[in-house]
């Protein structure tokens, strides 16, 4: 019996909203981060655990950088923000604290 290659690529996920150059991506979802290989970032040629939306190795401060210097290139979707979580509803009685 042989074991399957844990090669099995994920689809792309949704990407959120083009950030304005200057502003940060925000990357929380943990399929940005690949456990298995560190491959070249396709903009400083460095290696990196991080994919973009459709799986590209970048860095995010590299992704960044380049939205900043390519505002017009950017809004293609290149690189994006995930895109914004629902609310969770509350409790009854749960308010927010400062």
């Amino acid at each position: 019996m042989t074991r399957k290659a844990r090669t099995k690529e994920k689809p792309p996920f949704e990407p959120g909203l083009i950030p304005a150059p200057g502003e940060l991506l925000v990357w929380r979802d943990g399929q940005h981060f690949d456990h298995w290989q560190n491959l070249p970032c396709t903009l400083c040629g460095r290696p990196t655990p991080m994919r973009s939306h459709s799986g590209e190795p970048a860095h995010k401060a590299c992704a960044e950088d380049w939205l900043t210097a390519n505002p017009v290139e950017a809004r293609l979707g290149r690189f994006a923000s995930d895109l914004a979580p629902k609310p969770k509803s509350k409790s009854k009685g749960q308010d927010d604290h400062a």
